[in-house]
């Protein structure tokens, strides 16, 4: 089973994958979804999409093969671009193998399909403390919430916040809002200092957080490591790393209580199932990232519905994104707190004919 055409489907924030197989089959795959699709897709085409087609992709291990091939074949580009087309290529071939076995991805690496609880991601740090505070409150009403996620400080922020005093304001107002029995988890994205972090995670602590996430500029994970040896809160981080071999440091030296592979951005399934299971093998949970309702999404539940050491909720966004919509069928549903994998082989979607028609097309093949 020979690879004879890659496509993808382009809009400014990610693309869709399509590949085709000489004996009929095909799948779909996402690149890594945020700005600059436009890029990811030439990278695809002119530096991913070679090592692929014409290749044999018959047995399921060629998958991470050729995944692996291309990364050490593009050793002089080793940035995020490649990782985020390679992707959308090595997502594709999962659901390619799950359609040709009839099983969901999941289950072609030992998993079953299940419900998976999720947490409410909030995405905002526009939206004030009261506005927050009520729609949290809201929503763990309507869908059975039991735990959320809010942002704190300023993205690489070396210890500014978004506005003055709106960290301090919103973590007790949410706190209150949910109550004490719905778990709250806070993001700095890079935004302190290993001394300010300190300071914030001994008063998060006071407020019931029970997750840390990215405290420091995520290269430094020297930096990220002193907050976690000095707070009580499980420190994550993870969800930049296009690396394999970063997460492996990371894990040996102690740097984070919970790992944050994105199956998009480390580049695609294979990798991300290695990064699981080099934590699974250090006694580590595994919390993927997934920032929107695009594929990445289906990708990790299927990946947290595989993995032995997966943690207990799942990142799910509660934000209205009108790009992340219209993808696919079925739509990904909250209730009770959890949210079913799709039926179906493969994924277990199906990709909107309309929403192709939206997109910039291009293809490559033998």
């Amino acid at each position: 089973m020979k690879i004879v055409s890659i496509e993808t489907f382009t809009i400014p924030q990610f693309g869709l994958v399509r590949i085709r197989t000489d004996n009929g089959y095909e799948g779909w795959g996402q690149t890594a979804p945020n700005q600059h699709a436009n890029i990811t897709s030439m990278v695809l085409h002119q530096q991913v999409g070679p090592y692929y087609l014409g290749a044999d992709v018959s047995d399921m291990d060629r998958i991470g093969e050729l995944a692996e091939r291309c990364i050490v074949g593009e050793h002089k580009f080793p940035g995020s671009y490649v990782c985020r087309a390679l992707a959308g290529i090595d997502t594709a071939l999962w659901d390619l193998h799950g359609k040709m076995q009839n099983k969901s991805v999941c289950e072609l690496v030992g998993g079953k399909r299940k419900k998976l609880n999720v947490y409410g991601s909030s995405m905002s740090r526009e939206i004030t403390p009261e506005e927050e505070a009520a729609r949290l409150k809201r929503l763990k009403e309507q869908y059975g919430y039991k735990a959320f996620k809010i942002r704190i400080g300023k993205p690489f922020g070396n210890d500014v916040d978004a506005w003055p005093g709106r960290t301090e304001k919103i973590v007790p107002m949410v706190r209150e809002a949910i109550g004490d029995d719905t778990l709250l988890f806070v993001d700095a994205n890079s935004g302190y200092t290993p001394k300010k972090a300190i300071e914030i995670a001994k008063w998060l602590e006071a407020h019931g957080v029970s997750h840390f996430e990215e405290p420091c500029p995520y290269p430094e994970l020297e930096w990220t490591r002193e907050v976690k040896v000095a707070t009580s809160i499980p420190v994550a981080g993870g969800e930049q790393e296009t690396d394999p071999a970063q997460f492996r440091r990371m894990i040996r030296m102690g740097a984070v209580d919970i790992v944050q592979p994105d199956v998009c951005y480390v580049g695609g399934f294979s990798r991300a199932l290695k990064v699981a299971k080099m934590a699974e093998e250090a006694g580590i949970p595994c919390t993927p990232h997934a920032a929107n309702l695009t594929m990445v999404t289906v990708f990790t539940m299927h990946l947290l519905a595989a993995i032995p050491n997966g943690g207990p909720y799942m990142e799910f966004c509660i934000e209205d994104i009108p790009w992340s919509k219209g993808i696919y069928e079925p739509q990904l549903e909250v209730k009770d707190g959890a949210v079913e994998i799709p039926p179906g082989p493969g994924w277990g979607v199906e990709i909107c004919e309309d929403w192709l028609k939206r997109a910039e097309y291009r293809i490559s093949h033998v």
